[in-house]
């Protein structure tokens, strides 16, 4: 009956237009709006609050699209401070900071940002302020956490990963494009540093004199040592399932954080390797039918690359730990106080695993599927996007929607109290079918394989077509139908019968919901380019790309740079024509992924003189067309 009761109240809840703190409180019975407290409040006790772990559904066929398109989750946008009085909260789908009193638990100050900044990463600097990074802003705002002044730094155009190194007084920030940046203390001074690496940077960790930069798609960690170079690259290795057999590779690594004593903890997804039959498939085959049969799984995998006092002599990494249960969407992880027990956080299937740290590094670590001692499990109420600890290991869980943030009890692992901090609603049911199916009890999500928007840099094996690379959803990618690399989707309400419902086992949807899913797809943005090396080249290779005797321009015409057709250009089978349009993200090419980069497209196998004139180019000039196409 409490089950029935609270996904009663649910559904009736997914109508509501949330346009301030007072409609709120019928998510949140147990908290104050901001008319009753300032800015924001809390009220509640051991156990009070929305019932957890009972479940929500919003199975109803309502519709709602947010008059703000909200931007893709990408997660771990909360920081607790060093001396733990507060919490420091970005909310990109508001381009505003929060920052949260945790001994009286008010909101004491809400920080607008510029519109469409989408504040994201969250460090603590020097004593008394915070980094934020501003990922589609293209800086780095430094908040004083006392008088809540903050200055604006421009970085790069897609920043990703901060971290502060508070004995050399500097902040890293790590960029989509490859960018490195070293900043000063001095808010006025030009950056100290600035490094290109590979493209895909994501979060960046200080160990000693070294950095550790991991990578979003690859996912790799690059070891960075003091002079700019890169010592060592580690991946989480392959992994082979237990009983079954199946290999499954790393894939889409969220989030990176420091460990205690060293190292890191990387959350990430792993892929499977094997063909996965989409001809003679059963209904929801990507989504299997348990956690032994999905063809995505969470995964955890601790790296300590460089030598410490507890880890003498690194060693390889042992594969990922997985144990996460049916987990859709691991977007954040956080490590307690104490340095015993690890939180990760399931934006997809809105679910929170609190694992000892020590357990993830046990041989029974790698069993996806049985849950390891001591292991907790908790379903979190509304769109959760990051989690944190406080002083008392009690866990804070920030939402999306409603804007709040929970916190659990460390102990008794019960809903302690809600801290509301007042906004408009973003709720959008193109944004909720996305990353949950719309009901967060999807085994696999649409950002499963397509991360903010964006692709998993992955080829799957697919029976009987072969291997197929997953293509980005970014800039406007409904209107190059027909869709897939075969053409053979007519428009988004084949792809919702063929893969939303048969493959990934989702619930049919109505017409209505669909145009609302096509309407917020629309409004994802490629990742930003990076300011070219070399503006000349870029100029040269455009003139190469226009020429009609090289031909590029014959098919990647108009604005997203293609004709829509589908053709055979040299490599036995007739594929769509993609568009160019952030391209430089997008490794690795080609319909199979055969081509590793740009350069390797122009190889053999590019598919010859029927992809594009180009054999008879010098390999100066194929540098300026891959200049010209990086610059897109």
């Amino acid at each position: 009956m409490m089950k029935a009761h609270v996904a009663m109240r649910l559904v009736a809840l997914a109508t509501l237009a949330i346009a301030g703190c007072e409609e709120h409180e019928e998510w949140f019975p147990h908290a104050v709006s901001s008319s009753s407290t300032g800015t924001g409040g809390f009220e509640g006790g051991p156990g009070g609050g929305l019932p957890i772990g009972e479940g929500s559904s919003f199975a109803d066929q309502s519709v709602e699209v947010s008059p703000v398109p909200p931007p893709p989750i990408s997660g771990g946008t909360l920081l607790v401070t060093a001396d733990k009085d507060l919490a420091v909260a970005a909310d990109p789908d508001r381009d505003r900071v929060s920052i949260i009193n945790l001994v009286t638990l008010e909101v004491e100050a809400i920080l607008p940002l510029e519109p469409g900044d989408e504040p994201g990463r969250v460090t603590e600097g020097a004593p008394g302020t915070a980094h934020v990074a501003l990922r589609r802003g293209g800086a780095v705002i430094t908040i004083d956490l006392a008088t809540r002044q903050t200055h604006r730094r421009p970085v790069c155009p897609a920043p990703r990963g901060v971290a502060y190194d508070a004995a050399a007084d500097l902040l890293h920030v790590a960029c989509a494009g490859g960018e490195l940046v070293t900043l000063s203390s001095d808010l006025e001074a030009p950056p100290v540093r600035e490094l290109r690496l590979d493209r895909d940077l994501r979060d960046v960790v200080v160990e000693g004199d070294a950095l550790l930069v991991s990578r979003f798609r690859s996912p790799e960690l690059l070891v960075v040592a003091k002079d700019g170079a890169v010592i060592e690259r580690v991946k989480p290795p392959v992994y082979v399932q237990k009983g079954l057999g199946r290999t499954f590779e790393p894939a889409v690594a969220w989030r990176t954080v420091p460990l205690p004593g060293g190292g890191v903890a990387m959350v990430h997804q792993r892929g499977l390797v094997d063909p996965i039959d989409i001809e003679d498939a059963s209904q929801g085959g990507y989504a299997g039918f348990d956690c032994s049969t999905t063809v995505l799984q969470p995964a955890v995998t601790l790296m300590r690359p460089l030598p410490s006092e507890t880890n003498p002599t690194p060693a390889p990494p042992a594969p990922g730990a997985g144990g996460l249960a049916f987990g859709v969407l691991p977007v954040d992880i956080a490590i307690s106080p104490d340095g015993f027990r690890s939180a990760v956080l399931m934006a997809g299937s809105r679910t929170l695993i609190e694992t000892p740290l020590d357990v993830l590094e046990t041989t029974e670590a790698l069993d996806d599927c049985r849950a390891f001692r001591d292991q907790r499990a908790r379903e979190v109420p509304g769109e959760p996007i990051a989690v944190a600890y406080d002083e008392a290991s009690n866990l804070l869980v920030q939402l999306r929607e409603p804007p709040s943030v929970l916190r659990f009890g460390a102990v008794s692992n019960a809903h302690l109290a809600t801290v509301l901090l007042p906004g408009e609603s973003r709720r959008d049911s193109g944004h909720a079918l996305f990353h949950s199916g719309d009901d967060g009890h999807m085994a696999i999500a649409c950002a499963s394989c397509h991360p903010e928007g964006q692709d998993d840099g992955r080829s799957w094996s697919f029976k009987p077509i072969g291997l197929r690379r997953t293509q980005s959803l970014a800039g406007g990618i409904l209107e190059t139908a027909p869709l897939h690399w075969d053409g053979d989707m007519t428009d988004l309400d084949a792809i919702m019968s063929e893969v939303f419902e048969h493959r990934m086992g989702g619930p049919r949807q109505s017409p209505e919901r669909i145009a609302a899913f096509a309407s917020w797809l629309d409004t994802i943005e490629p990742v930003p380019p990076s300011k070219p090396a070399d503006e000349g080249a870029v100029q040269r290779g455009e003139a190469l790309f226009n020429d009609e005797e090289v031909g590029c321009a014959s098919c990647h015409a108009g604005e997203k740079l293609t004709n829509d057709q589908t053709v055979d250009v040299g490599t036995g089978k007739a594929f769509q024509v993609p568009s160019l349009r952030g391209l430089a993200a997008r490794a690795p090419y080609m319909h199979d992924g055969c081509a590793a980069t740009l350069h390797d497209r122009f190889g053999p196998c590019g598919g010859g003189d029927k992809h594009g004139v180009t054999s008879a180019l010098a390999p100066d000039q194929i540098d300026d067309l891959v200049a010209y196409l990086e610059a897109l």
